[in-house]
């Protein structure tokens, strides 16, 4: 899985997009929901799960296929978002701005900025946390903590380790890996250490995956993610991992608003 991961990232960061795709074009069945209600859509699967929201992306559509055909997961949660850019940042979508793009790079990567970050729990009736503590490391043996990467001109790719503590999996160790093309930005997490629910194992180690992209669509941005997973046959188990990506969807899109506003206000 690694592996293939890996070749996909190093195809990804040598080809480039030609043609920049408006909102409407990414996302047709969607664009006008998403421009009036101001609000996420989210899609959960549990059996034989397939894409319903990837927007109509080339490079994403091989991202997300190849992962979910290495993967074979049981479940699938995807979500839409639209950031919606002030007046003065909006450019044209097939060219989005170099200080824009670097400025969204290195929110994403400012893993630290996890810790704390809260979604609204339906069962409860209130928010509550989902990272307590997020911070980038040096490697998955050694764990010693490092700050988060800055870069004031944008690589092709990036790989990080990064230690994160949730409220229902635990402490454990993750993979980032992005790659940066000329309309969008996208990272691929995996679990880089097995997952449990209290002494209960739940995922094993590079089952977990998240695929993160970010679209520019000159007044707006596309934020799509799919959290997928090949979780354990514990009867009960699957409708708490999907109920966990919603709240990690939730929580994620709560994080990239308050990153978005660093950069464009």
């Amino acid at each position: 899985m690694k592996r293939s991961v890996f070749l996909l990232l190093s195809i990804l960061s040598v080809v480039s997009g030609v043609f920049a795709l408006s909102l409407e074009e990414l996302v047709p069945n969607r664009a006008t929901e998403l421009r009036q209600n101001n609000e996420s859509i989210l899609e959960t699967q549990l059996r034989n799960p397939a894409p319903r929201l990837m927007p109509a992306d080339n490079d994403l559509r091989q991202v997300v296929n190849t992962a979910m055909n290495n993967l074979k997961p049981t479940v699938l949660v995807e979500t839409l978002y639209l950031y919606h850019k002030p007046q003065t940042a909006r450019t044209d979508p097939s060219n989005w701005d170099d200080t824009q793009k670097t400025g969204i790079f290195n929110q994403l990567l400012a893993i630290s900025s996890l810790a704390g970050i809260q979604y609204y729990s339906a069962s409860r009736g209130t928010m509550r946390t989902f990272f307590e503590t997020s911070q980038v490391i040096d490697n998955l043996a050694a764990k010693n903590p490092l700050p988060d990467p800055v870069f004031g001109t944008l690589p092709a790719s990036v790989s990080i380790y990064a230690r994160q503590k949730d409220l229902t999996f635990g402490d454990n160790v993750y993979r980032y890996n992005y790659t940066i093309l000329d309309n969008c930005i996208y990272f691929i997490q995996e679990n880089a250490t097995p997952l449990n629910y209290g002494i209960i194992p739940v995922i094993g180690r590079n089952n977990l995956i998240t695929i993160m992209a970010i679209f520019d669509c000159g007044d707006s941005l596309l934020m799509y993610a799919a959290s997928m997973a090949k979780a354990s046959s514990v009867p009960g188990m699957g409708d708490r991992v999907s109920n966990s990506f919603g709240n990690r969807a939730e929580a994620m899109i709560r994080w990239f608003t308050i990153r978005a506003n660093i950069v464009y206000n």
